[in-house]
């Protein structure tokens, strides 16, 4: 069907990005667009093939599928495709095909180019990659390495308090790092000096091993200033080592952050870390939406905003485990209390459930075991009174097989790794995003790396593992290119949970698993998998960037209904968003698909 001029301008005027162009400009790209007619069932373009230009849909619906043959999007009116494979290499990324009679307008290769460089709207359309948040100098968002000091000043463990109180002397600091060689074995403070010689009239010939800390807390270049001054209020020390590799490779100190103003997170630690109670923590944790308000509002990424919050969880569970050991007493045997699900990994928002477990020494004996049902029982039912209410699946300590030795846990996880089948499959996806939070951490750390290895060498379980990873999709469909949930209480909304980040999470601990990476966190392990060669580094960064635009979607949804006096969800009606969200946010989902696609055709590496 022929188009008028006419008819194209008025048909652009309600297409963004342009809608927003000069009349003249308008007028001038309407004259110089080109008008396809497509037949149903035939090509619009190959994949691989020289990209013609960017298409937008004015009649008809086109259906898009990967190299695999796997349908990615399904598309209707105003919707626009062709720009990804364009913009990148100028060959198409995708297949397309009419499912319907159509009438596409097409912008040339040229014609694109031009008006990206001519108009900032057009520019800010085709450019796919989230936009950068604005610098902040804060200490919440700052990393460690750009505030501590280097070169810490040392000591071995022999020397004597004397000489130890000299050398701070003389340096003008309050601590000394005690080494062999590149290892921190402890720290000593001017505290410890004042508190533990002078106090209990030490000679001054004492080692400074007998009175400094051994293997105290240290953190790593990477980490952020919100680590630190967490740590420092939780356990109200002044000095925190900081080591890369084993090696020590800096300090932080109090005096290092005095130029740094705390945010509310940290003083939410702090509340939490002192609380005497349950019900005192819960009148704290009350405030966390409106902190994810501030926390967005200021410009922070998804990953720090989610890292901030969750370090508040870590810190209940922290306190509630300390309150739970003071009323039960010392506990009969060395344990750990692990995290799963988003605060496993670091990703918790403003809304969130508790999935949690208890290994247990292998000492345990039946008679032990009534500690460990009370201590589960306490720190559950204080984290349901401060807003982590309890898991609907029962993944908790307080479930019985939840809490239990390391052994029966190292046949939980050769028995699901053996035998994948749908329980098992849903359990290790659960498991696999363990994150020790308190106790004996050392309990952990063999059976992870033996899990991992014997996960990834069984490509049975591995496939299986692959195929439940597919289990959530991406919401794509004809509504503007979303499908919406259909019926009940959230009906024509977008689940950005189980179909926005979830699939992603998914895929990440897929990666994880096949590369033996032993980060939990999605976007450490998407990175991870890049640097260890899972990943194709083109594959990274298009994930990484879709995983970005659908996180923080989520999270500024969420706040959107803490303004408004609503509680935080994960359900978006697409109407809230305006034609450029919308399309960007379909091309993330259409990334993420694509990349499932690979994945379950055996080509996780491609990108």
């Amino acid at each position: 069907m022929p188009l008028s001029h006419d008819q194209i301008t008025r048909f652009l005027k309600s297409v963004h990005p342009y809608d927003a162009l000069p009349t003249d400009a308008l007028d001038e790209l309407a004259k110089s667009i080109e008008v396809w007619e497509v037949d149903a069932d035939h090509p619009v373009y190959e994949l691989g093939h020289a990209m013609p230009g960017v298409f937008v849909i004015y009649e008809g619906q086109i259906e898009i599928t990967d190299e695999n043959g796997v349908v990615v999007s399904h598309l209707g009116l105003r919707n626009s495709f062709g720009e990804r494979g364009l913009l990148k290499d100028g060959k198409a990324a995708t297949k397309a095909r009419a499912h319907t009679p159509s009438v596409l307008i097409v912008l040339s290769p040229e014609l694109v180019r031009e008006l990206i460089d001519a108009h900032d709207v057009v520019s800010k359309f085709f450019n796919r990659a989230r936009a950068p948040r604005a610098t902040q100098q804060s200490l919440a968002t700052s990393r460690i390495d750009t505030l501590m000091t280097r070169n810490p000043a040392t000591c071995s463990p022999d020397t004597t308090v004397q000489q130890a109180a000299q050398l701070m002397r003389e340096r003008g600091i309050s601590s000394l790092c005690i080494t062999e060689g590149d290892s921190l074995r402890g720290i000593a403070t001017v505290r410890d000096l004042s508190g533990k010689v002078v106090a209990d009239a030490l000679p001054p010939s004492t080692p400074i091993n007998r009175i400094m800390t051994h293997d105290p807390i240290t953190l790593s270049p990477a980490d952020i200033g919100s680590d630190v001054l967490h740590a420092m209020m939780e356990r109200n020390i002044g000095h925190i080592p900081i080591t890369e590799g084993g090696r020590l490779v800096g300090m932080v100190t109090q005096t290092d952050l005095t130029h740094y103003q705390a945010v509310n997170s940290a003083e939410l630690v702090r509340r939490i870390a002192r609380a005497e109670n349950a019900e005192e923590m819960a009148l704290v944790t009350a405030e966390i939406p409106q902190l994810l308000v501030q926390l967005v509002a200021g410009g922070n990424r998804h990953e720090v905003v989610t890292r901030l919050i969750t370090d508040i969880a870590d810190t209940a569970t922290r306190r509630l485990l300390t309150l739970a050991v003071t009323k039960l007493g010392p506990p009969p045997v060395p344990y750990l209390w692990l995290a799963c699900g988003s605060q496993g990994r670091q990703e918790q928002t403003g809304v969130s459930d508790q999935d949690n477990c208890l290994m247990l020494d292998d000492s345990v004996t039946d008679q032990d075991m009534a500690y460990f049902v009370e201590l589960a029982k306490s720190v559950s039912d204080g984290l349901d009174a401060c807003g982590y209410f309890y898991c609907p699946g029962d993944m908790m300590a307080t479930n019985p097989r939840w809490c239990q030795p390391v052994r029966v846990w190292r046949d939980y996880f050769k028995g699901w790794i053996a035998k994948p089948n749908p329980e098992a499959q849903m359990l290790a996806s659960v498991m696999f995003d363990l994150r020790p939070i308190g106790g004996s951490f050392d309990l952990f750390t063999e059976l992870q790396v033996e899990t991992l290895a014997n996960a990834s060498a069984n490509s049975i379980f591995v496939a299986h593992m692959i195929s439940n990873s597919l289990k959530h999709t991406p919401p794509l469909g004809l509504l503007r290119g979303f499908a919406t949930i259909r019926s009940g209480e959230h009906r024509n909304t977008l689940d950005l949970k189980h179909n926005g980040v979830v699939p992603v999470v998914d895929l990440a601990r897929i990666y994880s698993l096949q590369g033996q990476l032993p980060e939990a966190n999605t976007r450490a392990r998407l990175s991870a998998a890049e640097a260890a060669g899972v990943l194709s580094e083109s594959g990274a960064r298009d994930l990484l960037d879709a995983y970005d635009l659908i996180a923080e979607t989520r999270l500024e949804h969420q706040v959107k209904l803490v303004k408004s006096g609503s509680s935080p969800d994960n359900y978006m009606p697409p109407t809230s968003l305006s034609d450029f969200e919308r399309s960007h946010l379909r091309d993330a989902f259409v990334v993420v698909k694509t990349m499932q696609s690979a994945v379950g055709h055996g080509k996780g590496m491609l990108g």
